[in-house]
């Protein structure tokens, strides 16, 4: 192990860890891993993000007296001096993250002949790590790198509970009249401001006011501003992701790739009386290392344009680029149906590539994101036969065929410990795992014998926002070691005996008799939950919510009747601090991903228009809905509210046509402020599917508080 220490504290150094700062030895196996894009000259390899570089500390320096052996502080002088919340763990981390046009190169089979790595040229708005200096508006360069080497994909943010992340969000998009020049007549809801932005940290339990998850702000080209998380000691653990959320361009900026992920994590150890972080139960231990990867899924819908304007397709519909083109994101008509533009949903801004060195039998942790503007994925991992060929000159409609054909092993049981950043109360082992727009799943995933495994998006009618006729689209290859274990027959009792294992290892002995009876219960994971149950005696108001597209308008509202499009002046619901509700969404048109900020939810039930409870779990779970299955009792901050039509080949059940009912119930905690819910079919979001929402200090009798000057 001890050139794989040494590899991954090289990495470190390269992406910018400070000496003197220990990394977690998970974190330490994990970057020594999945070293980026090494392993075949002739095959894209997917590997982790790379970490957002943090910045020394620039604000307030200490500086020295003139004849003194101890550094004054020119300003604040209580502050206190302690500059770390543990070894290795820093109380303020400072980071610099630029928006910027980015010229490179994303990978396209069709284009390719068996051999043949082909891509196609573009142009977009991405982050990209900061230097230091402040925004400046900035024309695209005329240069291009190397063809495939660059990779669409934000950097990586690591938090801890407790610490303050500091972000200087830098502008250096061109100047754009369109974010300022606004008429009586002004639509906001037209989609404009493209080169604006601003920084949503979706999933954290944080201030929604001021310079911290403030999507209210636009930050327009040529301005800096530093967005400032105080994470709460108490926040939980877990995956979470950062994008761009400014109203009118939101879609249009994150279907460039501009989506990070955002991980928090947890160093607390469970007690007798108090939970813990998963995070401390999947410490390496002997030769058991648990490496993780972050994968984010993306959906980029770049297009190319003739004279017209109008984007270049093919006969059957399918965007093309001719020789000399670049491929751009410029306008909301490329939100139509990704099926049929023949664009492939990459990972980690990789198309088609190959999650390479993992091993049999060894447990791996996969945070997964859905870092897309709209369309549904469900993943589904499937042993590769031994003759197939490589993927390659595939439309991606073809990819369907490549997996019916070769990709035919047995579905791979996956055991999900948390949703949306939250741990589980129990693991729950699935062979199909569907992601909304927003969602996050984090899974122990094992592989039972060395190989080729695919990586299929295996949508179903019920999954998807424009109900497309199932497919399985090959997302790309994990390319598997031989390990050094007996053949594995049944993967959730192998995870079950190496957590086992782990509790003896890493867990306190006050605690360890009872993790270990909760893990032999079917994988409870009851000493890790981040969050209370909500009791039904808590709850003291309700809230409703209807999604309808209507008159051409994207709408929210509280009943079918009053609907409306978003206004920015208007608040659309006042609730009070530390109240808790009942929450009953629905649809009236479509199916649509709902997201609250700032509080999570905790899911009651799901009802079908015939009455079935579809979130329920075990011998009583529904088989059609499958994605729902085992929610009743999650916590999450996204949740897919379904109105099922009736699909072209006639197999949705009649009771499952129509409305479903989504329940959940959702405490006010310890912020006060103004924030957004939404529709995360970000399209819509950007086209008035979004409410204000505004939580208040109660006035004791009943009512809001109101200020006096």
């Amino acid at each position: 192990m001890t050139h794989r220490r040494e590899s991954s504290m090289s990495i470190a150094k390269t992406a910018g860890i400070r000496p003197g700062y220990r990394l977690p030895a998970a974190v330490l196996t994990s970057l020594a891993l999945f070293a980026p894009y090494a392993a075949f000259a002739d095959e894209p390899v997917v590997a982790n993000p790379p970490l957002l570089k943090a910045l020394t500390p620039t604000v307030q320096p200490p500086v020295q007296e003139t004849g003194s052996e101890q550094p004054r502080r020119l300003n604040l002088l209580s502050l206190p001096r302690a500059n770390e919340l543990s070894p290795g763990v820093a109380r303020e981390v400072y980071f610099d993250l630029n928006i910027q046009y980015v010229n490179g190169w994303i990978r396209n089979p069709a284009r390719e002949k068996p051999g043949e790595i082909k891509y196609d040229k573009v142009q977009l708005r991405s982050y990209a790590q900061g230097d230091g200096k402040p925004a400046k508006p900035t024309e695209p360069s005329t240069q291009w790198p190397k063809e495939g080497s660059t990779v669409y994909m934000a950097p990586e943010i690591e938090a801890y509970p407790g610490q303050t992340i500091r972000i200087n969000l830098n502008n250096n998009l061109p100047r754009d009249p369109s974010c300022t020049a606004h008429g009586p007549d002004f639509d906001v809801n037209k989609p404009h401001c493209f080169n604006g932005t601003n920084l949503h940290s979706h999933g954290l339990w944080v201030n929604p006011a001021g310079n911290s998850d403030n999507v209210l702000l636009s930050i327009n080209p040529g301005v800096g501003f530093q967005y400032e998380y105080n994470i709460p000691q108490t926040h939980p653990a877990g995956t979470f992701w950062y994008h761009t959320h400014r109203h009118g361009s939101t879609a249009l900026q994150v279907s460039s790739g501009m989506a990070g992920p955002l991980i928090v994590r947890g160093t607390r150890l469970p007690t007798p009386t108090e939970n813990g972080d998963l995070d401390t139960l999947l410490k390496p231990y002997g030769a058991t290392a648990f490496p993780e990867r972050v994968l984010v899924f993306q959906q980029i819908q770049y297009g190319c344009r003739d004279a017209q304007g109008k984007i270049k397709k093919d006969a059957q519909g399918r965007y093309v680029c001719d020789a000399g083109d670049v491929g751009k994101i410029d306008g909301y008509d490329q939100f139509s149906s990704w099926n049929t533009s023949g664009r492939y949903t990459s990972i980690n801004g990789v198309v088609m590539g190959s999650l390479t060195k993992a091993r049999a039998g060894e447990i791996e942790r996969w945070r997964m994101i859905h870092g897309g503007v709209r369309d549904s994925i469900a993943l589904v991992i499937r042993r590769l036969a031994n003759d197939a060929p490589k993927p390659a000159g595939l439309k991606a409609e073809e990819t369907q065929q490549y997996v019916d054909k070769y990709c035919t092993g047995p579905k791979l049981e996956m055991p999900l410990v948390a949703a949306d950043g939250l741990t589980l109360s129990k693991a729950l082992v699935r062979q199909s795992v569907t992601f909304q727009p927003g969602y996050r799943w984090d899974a122990l995933v094992v592989f039972p014998e060395a190989g080729d495994y695919c990586v299929i998006n295996d949508v179903k009618v019920a999954d998807t926002v424009d109900h497309a006729v199932p497919s399985a689209r090959l997302l790309g290859l994990v390319k598997v070691e031989p390990g050094v274990h007996e053949p594995i027959k049944s993967i959730p009792q192998y995870v079950e005996s190496k957590l086992l294992e782990a509790t003896k290892a890493n867990m306190p002995a006050d605690v360890q008799t009872k993790i270990g009876d909760e893990l032999r219960s079917g994988l409870k994971l009851t000493s890790f939950e981040p969050h209370r149950t909500i009791d039904p005696s808590e709850v003291i108001g309700t809230q409703t919510l209807v999604f309808d597209i209507s008159a051409g308008a994207f709408k929210v509202g509280t009943n079918d009747q009053n609907t409306q499009p978003y206004s920015p002046t208007r608040i659309d619901r006042t609730l009070l601090l530390g109240s808790v509700d009942k929450w009953e969404l629905s649809s009236k048109v479509g199916s649509h991903p709902f997201h609250i900020h700032v509080n999570p939810f905790q899911i009651v039930s799901i009802i079908a228009p015939d009455g079935t409870d579809v979130s329920k779990d075990g011998p009583t779970a529904d088989p059609f809905d499958d994605q729902f299955r085992g929610m009743k009792g999650m916590w999450k901050d996204s949740i897919w509210v379904l109105n099922q039509s009736q699909n072209k080949d006639g197999t949705v059940p009649p009771g499952r046509v129509g409305k479903y009912i989504v329940t959940f119930r959702t405490r006010y905690e310890r912020y006060v402020g103004d924030f957004v819910l939404h529709c995360h079919i970000l399209d819509h979001e950007d086209q008035g599917m979004m409410q204000n929402v505004r939580i208040a200090l109660p006035d004791g009798a009943g009512g809001v508080a109101s200020a006096h000057h």
